[in-house]
């Protein structure tokens, strides 16, 4: 295909993804975790990381804020940036379930009409919306660095739940209560799904 406009053309791959789904033996797909700062985004992404690679499921975590030390260091906060900022994400995001990797992405993604951009670039199967839910006030109690103190005494701007706002998940694949779920009954509901999904197949170890 060509893109007559910027005169490139799109190669095909001699491989394709579901010739890569055969040989590793299960599915890629993006886990996508939007919430707020200090819902536990990270936490559960990383967490659910190390049992796949357990369980021999070759996985990358693409982390809000690593992203932004190097692919998006020149972005900010103001509304364009964060548009631009996950629209930069889906693409990698995209690239990675294409080589055959289950991504879990944690982003606040604070817009529908981003994490919506994403999920048509990858499509249904392969984009999985999980809203990790927590109150502001649980999340301020968690934040062991400060910011949302430092948000609400407006050095900070542009905060998500704070000065600018979240706009929740209307219908996410799967919603994890983390101020009421412990992390073990969270990274059990993940794993289920992918299970019942049959994204991966192999027998799961115990979740210690």
């Amino acid at each position: 295909m060509r893109n007559n406009e910027n005169n490139l053309y799109w190669h095909k791959h001699s491989v394709t993804t579901k010739e890569r789904w055969k040989s590793y033996g299960y599915k890629s797909c993006v886990i996508w975790f939007t919430g707020l700062s200090a819902a536990g985004k990270s936490t559960l992404a990383n967490v659910l990381s190390k049992e796949l690679h357990i369980i021999g499921v070759k996985n990358y975590v693409l982390d809000g804020d690593n992203i932004r030390h190097g692919l998006n260091k020149n972005l900010g906060f103001s509304y364009d940036d964060r548009k631009e900022n996950i629209r930069r994400i889906g693409e990698v995001a995209k690239l990675f379930v294409d080589a055959g990797l289950i991504v879990m992405a944690a982003f606040i993604s604070p817009y529908r009409e981003d994490r919506s951009n994403v999920r048509r670039l990858l499509g249904n199967r392969q984009f999985i919306e999980v809203f990790v839910k927590c109150p502001v006030s649980e999340c301020e109690k968690r934040d062991t660095k400060g910011i949302y103190k430092r948000a609400r005494a407006g050095e900070i701007k542009e905060f998500t739940g704070v000065s600018a706002p979240y706009e929740k998940p209307e219908n996410p694949e799967i919603i994890l209560e983390t101020d009421e779920m412990s992390l073990k009954e969270c990274i059990e509901v993940l794993l289920g799904y992918l299970v019942e999904k049959e994204y991966i197949i192999k027998p799961l170890n115990k979740i210690k």
